[in-house]
């Protein structure tokens, strides 16, 4: 088979490769798309070394059909359509004992620690595969992955009916919690970005939302117009990395300032930099402040709403690539993220 192997840090290579035979607890996936995440962008660049070791075969948001199943596989046959959940927990450790899988102390994941799915063929354990319909196109089955964070970030802020939601930062996981999050509240939705294109490409799925870029406008103030100075309810941040912008506050702390008293910060993005905090202004609100990491068996949820058309998933992408073309798809997303968004791999 082939694959695309990161031969070394910044370069990829198309290559034959030897097709993984399976386990016995195993099915055969003959991958139809993957998608590029950020997470593979900090792969890419050597930032996850040593958890992600050249030579090796990323990617952990892919879909496919099962080419062959173990002896032991018993909910899943040759010719079903699956996406694959890439988390691997130990069962051991404390988060795990109260099943609280995405803190695991040790969690691993599919194309990240291990070869993923940037191959034409992956074995995976039954345990990890979900069916899906197909009525679903098979580009959106690859996307269920990342639609699952943002339905795990709504789990863990306890978005409800009426709910308004600030969500700063309209990347992928940004963008992906825009989607879980119009499946849980009708009311108001503020994005908050720097790049226009970006928030343009939100605007076009979803008419109803507000737009702000911080760049131009300061956030906080114009949230607070928005809201009739009340505050928004929950916040989410999903930056991650972050422009300074001289007078405008990170986006952490400017998550906490536009919230209403006793409102909600969701934390996702996995940025390097120390963030300032002023502690008061989240204490004087009474406020709460938690972190979303991964999913945790959102997977199902994600794929019922997109059976019933509650999800926009096109919205997400912006490129579809032959996986020989993968090196140009990398370059593309750190060389102009303003006009990429997803980036798919076309396998079959």
């Amino acid at each position: 088979m082939h694959a695309a192997v990161l031969e070394k840090y910044g370069r990829f290579e198309w290559k034959q490769v030897e097709r993984p035979e399976i386990a016995d607890n195993e099915a055969l996936i003959k991958v139809t798309y993957a998608g590029i995440c950020g997470s593979d962008q900090h792969i890419f660049k050597g930032e996850f070394h040593p958890r992600s070791p050249v030579p090796f075969i990323p990617g952990h948001e892919f879909a496919g059909t099962i080419a062959e199943t173990g002896p032991e596989v018993k909910n899943f046959h040759t010719g079903d359509i699956v996406a694959v959940d890439p988390i691997i927990w130990c069962g051991k450790c404390p988060a795990c004992q109260r099943k609280h899988y995405p803190a695991c102390t040790s969690l691993k994941l599919l194309g990240v620690d291990m070869n993923g799915g940037f191959g034409e063929y992956i074995n995976v354990p039954e345990s990890m595969l979900y069916r899906i319909d197909p009525s679903i196109p098979a580009r959106h089955a690859a996307l269920v992955e990342v639609l699952s964070i943002g339905f795990h970030a709504c789990s863990r802020a306890k978005v409800q009916t009426g709910d308004t939601v600030v969500i700063w930062g309209a990347g992928k996981v940004g963008q992906s919690i825009l989607q879980a999050v119009r499946t849980k509240t009708m009311n108001t939705v503020i994005l908050v970005d720097i790049l226009d294109k970006r928030l343009d490409l939100a605007k076009k799925h979803f008419p109803d939302i507000f737009t702000i870029n911080a760049g131009k406008v300061k956030p906080v103030d114009r949230i607070k117009e928005i809201t009739n100075g009340k505050g928004a309810d929950i916040a989410f941040e999903a930056v991650g990395h972050f422009s300074e912008i001289p007078g405008v506050v990170n986006p952490v702390r400017g998550c906490i300032q536009s919230i209403r008293g006793a409102g909600t910060v969701c934390v996702l993005g996995l940025g390097d930099e120390p963030v300032p905090l002023l502690m008061k202004e989240l204490i004087w609100k009474e406020a709460v402040i938690l972190t979303s990491r991964v999913s945790h068996g959102e997977f199902a949820e994600t794929i019922k709403n997109l059976e019933k058309g509650t999800l926009k998933p096109d919205a997400l992408v912006t490129d579809i690539l032959d996986p020989a073309d993968i090196q140009h798809g990398f370059e593309m997303l750190e060389e102009e993220p303003e006009n990429h968004l997803k980036i798919l791999l076309k396998f079959a």
